[in-house]
């Protein structure tokens, strides 16, 4: 089998892998997704009993019918290309669980590993169990409604053309923020998102395959328009409410809530993201209390997971020192110092017993650890993590679970850590194929993070090779990283006859605040100019790269540095293959695109300098699009506009459409790869 072939049937190799783990609170229970083996794209819920270590399913194998469109749409803003339980929420204990697939709902006794299904009065999206594990909450064509444990399936709050308990979609898609409503502790009221859209912009989403198919509206925020109207109430389940008061105005974003023992705290933001407010909220008035506020020249940037509420009431928040010659990203408790400014985190894990569980790089941006972070003043973090590669967790009591992964290991490595051993939570997703070695380099006065991949076998000075840089170079895409799984793709075209390049140029993360926060107002000059520059550097220590022909590849921001690449340096990049490209940016949404260029009335420069369209005449390079008409991310007007401008300016180009392919895209390597090669004379 060959590897497009393979990528396919394993949908990229996350078939059989764990994901979405929860540990019980008492280190008894280990919880988590898996399918049963590579090809199979059915998620189930499973659990591991400790100390034993064993493995259980839980209820009958979920397998069927395809998603419903609210589920649908769930799964592709948290980006899950598999079938079956998309994701499942407990009880506080971790005793009982709830999962919907294809809509229905099932509610599973997580002692027994028993799972029957609930009877609901429609669809279901994001079930959620409440804390005592007596009532779920589940969504329904927009109406959250609450079952109870008489079985007595109650509406709590609907409204036509209006949207309760559920995430916008810059919320989702933009801010991290994939949740809509929040049980409080006790079970008796929640916190609820009200959204209304109908003042944003209507976009189209149709199917070209079938003529006499309705399109699909969806609506979007676009810069400088109008976003979606976001509000909070908490609401009981006799039906009474109170609204959350704070300046929705001036902070429109709601970007992350949480219900502890403490009541409820939310994270708010201005439009342009320079400044936010941590607030609790008096449950009982809705009334709000400004506890931090957050603050940058650029955006402000959270680290996952903050702020939060610790078990002592301190609230944990994420601050830039950028002064006196510091350049660092740390953790605060109530504005005590928690991690040194050698250390970046980049994730919240979960909370030990002795400390928080973080995830952070320290020196080499490619490789990710495991920290104890010490709740207590001037106690150093302690890394848990030694063998080289990327590591995540999940923690909870005295448990945690490890995923490591490496240059040297087939596949993602999972460990349940607890006082007493170690226990192999199994993977069963099919084997890495390439044992991908790829050389690392920081190259450039900006000491950027490059990587070169050869052919197997390539001989150093035996031949020079044709270069196909395959970088995103966006906000929040870092590609080089001490990870086997994300070189797979790249060796394959290694394997083709491409010396391989990636390029983490400045607006990427895991080197420092200011690396990342370069970029703003000035995305397309740098990023673009760092690729040049970059590559250039590269080919000074590696001869082997022939600067004669070089492609570019990219998707969605990549796909726009891929065409920007052939439109404006075409003297260096000599064809590209652009997915999914951002080309007009007015066309895009709200919170991404304000947050790097500003507002278009107050910064209309900054947005042509941006937009692809007026280069159009200038292509000189073979150039093919890409794009899905299912993409309700980027808009496959981004493609169509930039042929049309094309065409209109006399410049050859080629278009490959998608039917029924959204922002996920179709797996098109072997058309590229034909692509590539008539385009450079190979």
């Amino acid at each position: 089998m060959d590897f497009p072939e393979l990528a396919a049937r394993t949908h990229g190799f996350s078939s059989g892998t764990p994901r979405a783990v929860t540990v019980s609170p008492d280190g008894s229970r280990v919880v988590f997704l898996r399918s049963t083996g590579p090809t199979d794209p059915y998620d189930q819920l499973w659990i591991m009993d400790l100390p034993a270590g064993t493995e259980r399913r839980v209820g009958p194998k979920i397998t069927g019918d395809a998603p419903t469109p609210a589920e649908a749409a769930l799964r592709e803003r948290l980006r899950l290309n598999t079938l079956g339980v998309g994701g499942y929420s407990t009880d506080a204990d971790v005793r009982a669980a709830v999962y919907t697939a294809s809509g229905r709902l099932y509610r599973a006794d997580l002692l027994t590993g028993e799972a029957v299904e609930v009877p609901t009065a429609g669809p279901v999206t994001d079930p959620r169990v409440d804390p005592t594990g007596r009532r779920i909450a589940y969504v329904t064509d927009g109406q959250l409604r609450v079952i109870h444990p008489d079985g007595q399936d109650v509406l709590l709050a609907g409204e036509e053309r209006v949207t309760w308990g559920l995430a916008e979609f810059v919320a989702a898609e933009e801010l991290g923020r994939s949740r809509g409503y929040w049980w409080a502790p006790d079970g008796e009221r929640l916190l609820v998102t009200r959204v209304d859209e109908g003042r944003l912009a209507k976009f189209l989403l149709s199917d070209p395959s079938d003529p006499s198919a309705e399109p699909r509206l969806v609506r979007r925020p676009v810069p400088g328009g109008d976003n979606a109207q976001v509000s909070l109430h908490v609401l009981d389940l006799d039906g009474g409410w109170v609204d959350v008061h704070w300046d929705r105005a001036a902070y429109p974003y709601l970007v992350a809530a949480e219900w502890g023992a403490a009541g409820p705290l939310v994270t708010v933001l201005r439009r342009l993201q320079q400044h936010g407010l941590a607030l609790t909220i008096d449950a009982r008035t809705g009334e709000t209390q400004v506890h931090a506020e957050l603050s940058d020249p650029h955006w402000v940037e959270p680290v996952p997971g903050t702020p939060t509420r610790l078990p002592d009431g301190r609230v944990l928040l994420s601050g830039e020192l950028v002064r006196d010659g510091l350049d660092a990203r740390c953790l605060f408790a109530d504005g005590a110092l928690l991690t040194p400014p050698a250390l970046y985190p980049r994730a919240i894990c979960g909370l030990l017993d002795d400390g928080l569980l973080v995830a952070a790089s320290e020196g080499e941006p490619s490789e990710q650890h495991l920290y104890l972070v010490s709740l207590a003043p001037s106690t150093a973090p302690r890394r848990l993590t030694s063998a080289p590669g990327w590591h995540t967790g999940v923690a909870a009591g005295s448990t945690y679970v490890r995923c490591s992964t490496s240059l040297d290991h087939p596949r993602p490595r999972w460990t349940v850590v607890t006082p007493t051993g170690e226990h192999e939570l199994r993977s069963l997703a099919a084997e890495h194929p390439y044992a991908a070695r790829p050389a690392f380099a920081r190259v450039t006065d900006r000491e950027i993070p490059t990587s070169v991949l050869y052919p197997t076998g390539h001989v150093p000075g035996q031949r020079r090779l044709p270069v196909l840089v395959n970088s995103y170079a966006g906000p929040s895409g870092q590609m080089v990283l001490a990870r086997r799984g994300v070189w797979q793709e790249r060796q394959w075209w290694a394997e083709q006859g491409f010396a391989v390049v990636t390029i983490d140029g400045r607006g990427t993360p895991g080197c420092s605040p200011q690396y990342e926060k370069i970029i703003h107002h000035r995305l397309a000059d740098i990023a673009l100019s760092d690729q040049c520059d970059a590559l250039a550097a590269l080919a000074a220590k590696h001869p082997d790269l022939d600067l004669d022909r070089v492609a570019i590849r990219g998707w969605s921001f990549g796909g726009w540095l891929a065409a920007a690449a052939v439109l404006r340096r075409p003297e260096v990049f000599h064809a590209a293959v652009a997915g999914a490209p951002v080309t007009e940016w007015e066309l895009t949404d709200t919170a991404f695109t304000e947050r790097y260029l500003g507002l278009p009335e107050e910064q209309p420069e900054v947005y042509a300098r941006h937009n692809l369209l007026a280069d159009a005449e200038h292509l000189s390079r073979p150039l093919l699009l890409i794009h899905g008409f299912a993409d309700d991310n980027v808009h496959v007007a981004h493609t169509l506009k930039l042929s049309a401008a094309l065409t209109a300016a006399g410049r050859p180009h080629s278009v490959l459409p998608l039917v029924g392919a959204t922002h996920m895209g179709l797996n098109t390597l072997a058309l590229e790869l034909d692509f590539l090669r008539k385009a450079l004379n190979l």
